[in-house]
């Protein structure tokens, strides 16, 4: 199927790595020019290359996303360069363990600011040229919002926070034509992933023990699958898919466990 991405310009923010890089990755080899936006001038230089060397484009800006003028400046950069921009994929974050009794006000509002407020302004700042472009925002969002995971209040409410942005952005702009969906998660093997597996005692018996309750295969999600999902939701052929909650998940969230 043409997704008809080519030469889109679409904002990826933490583009470089995980989740991000997949997507990334994916968009490219439609032939859209993903805007990589993230922290580490090394990893994003090495995702542009990456794409590059398998004949795709990429752009890549630094910027440390809790900083609210560096949302401001990357929207900016991306602008100077291109001229335009014709989709946003809001997924930079982290889980970062801000637990109710383990957390504090000053650790649950920083990571807001992680997970959460930078969708806010990225979206922002990026409208006027979403409107121009009839554009489309994919937020990616995480199970923890439905489920719940334990030792994670901040993120869970970021998460949910991100859910029901969607669903207003997608309600605010319809007068636009501009589509807002999300993305939500899982389980999919990241490196941040992998670091928070081996925290445990016996990090192969955990990632066992949570992959047998993954319904469809009994696997993690890859991030080839979500960045799929994406790309489809950013082009012209999910054009009246608007406001939606999509879980790429192997059915984890909504299908019984115990099956």
């Amino acid at each position: 199927m043409n997704l008809n991405l080519d030469q889109k310009i679409i904002i990826v923010t933490g583009g470089a790595k995980g989740i991000g890089e997949g997507i990334s990755r994916t968009l490219a080899a439609e032939g859209a020019v993903p805007v990589i936006v993230g922290r580490s001038t090394t990893d994003n230089d090495r995702a542009v290359t990456t794409i590059q060397e398998a004949g795709g484009q990429a752009f890549a800006i630094t910027a440390e996303l809790t900083d609210p003028e560096a949302c401001r400046r990357a929207v900016e950069q991306t602008v100077s360069a291109f001229g335009r921009i014709d989709g946003l994929v809001n997924n930079a974050g982290v889980n970062d363990g801000v637990g109710l009794e383990s957390g504090s006000y000053e650790a649950f509002m920083a990571s807001l600011h992680k997970n959460l407020v930078h969708y806010y302004l990225m979206a922002q700042h990026a409208l006027p040229y979403l409107k121009t472009a009839r554009g489309s925002i994919v937020n990616i969002g995480s199970k923890t919002a439905e489920t719940g995971q334990g030792n994670t209040s901040a993120y869970a409410a970021a998460n949910g926070g991100r859910n029901a942005l969607t669903r207003e952005w997608a309600v605010e702009l319809l007068p636009y034509g501009i589509r807002v969906n999300a993305v939500i998660v899982a389980e999919c093997y990241t490196p941040l992933y992998e670091n928070w597996i081996k925290t445990f005692d016996n990090p192969d018996e955990k990632l066992a023990s949570i992959t047998a309750k993954i319904p469809l295969g009994q696997r993690m999600t890859t991030a080839d699958e979500i960045a799929s999902m994406v790309a489809f939701l950013l082009s012209e052929r999910s054009s009246h898919t608007t406001g939606q909650l999509l879980h790429v998940d192997g059915g984890y969230v909504h299908l019984d466990r115990a099956i």
